[in-house]
C-alpha cells in the first residue's frame, strides 16, 4: 500500500505544495508546529532516510534550505529548524520548521488541525519567497 505522502504526491489525497522537481515536492505538514512547517519528501517511496541514495539525500537538502530561506522571508522567524524523525510515516520526509524557540523542534507542540485556508494562505506566503524553479 502507498503511503500518505505518495497518495499526497499522486494528488489522491490533497496537500499543499511549495516545491515540485522530479525528484522530491514540499508541501505544509497538515499538523505544524509553526505556520509554514514544511515536509520535504522524496518521490521515491523510501522507508529510512539511510537508505536514501546520497545524491538525492544531498537534492533533498538543498530543497530543504531553499524552503528554509523562504520561510525565513515569509515569517520572520530568528532560526529554522530541521527534523528527520521517520516514526509517524513508512516514507522519508524531513520537517523544515520556522522557529522562534527551541520548543518549536518538539512535536508535541504540533497544532491538533489547522484550517484549510490558513495552510492555503501560508503555502502562497512560501511559494512567493521561492524561486521559480521549485
Amino acid at each position: 500500500m502507498a503511503s500518505v505522502f505518495t497518495m499526497i504526491i499522486n494528488r489522491d489525497l490533497p496537500g499543499h505544495f511549495v516545491w515540485e522537481d522530479d525528484d522530491c515536492v514540499a508541501i505544509l505538514s497538515i499538523n505544524p508546529i509553526q505556520a509554514g512547517h514544511a515536509l520535504v519528501v522524496p518521490r521515491a517511496e523510501i522507508d529510512h532516510w539511510l537508505d536514501v541514495p546520497p545524491e538525492l539525500a544531498a537534492h533533498l537538502m538543498v530543497v530543504a534550505q531553499t524552503v528554509g530561506n523562504a520561510q525565513m522571508a515569509a515569517f520572520g522567524p530568528p532560526r529554522i529548524g530541521l527534523i528527520i524523525a521517520g516514526h509517524e510515516v513508512p516514507h522519508t520526509h524531513l520537517h523544515v520548521i520556522p522557529m522562534f524557540d527551541i520548543a518549536d523542534l518538539s512535536f508535541a507542540n504540533a497544532k491538533a488541525s489547522v484550517p484549510p485556508e490558513e495552510l492555503a494562505q501560508a503555502a502562497e506566503a512560501l511559494r512567493s519567497h521561492l524561486p521559480a524553479a521549485g
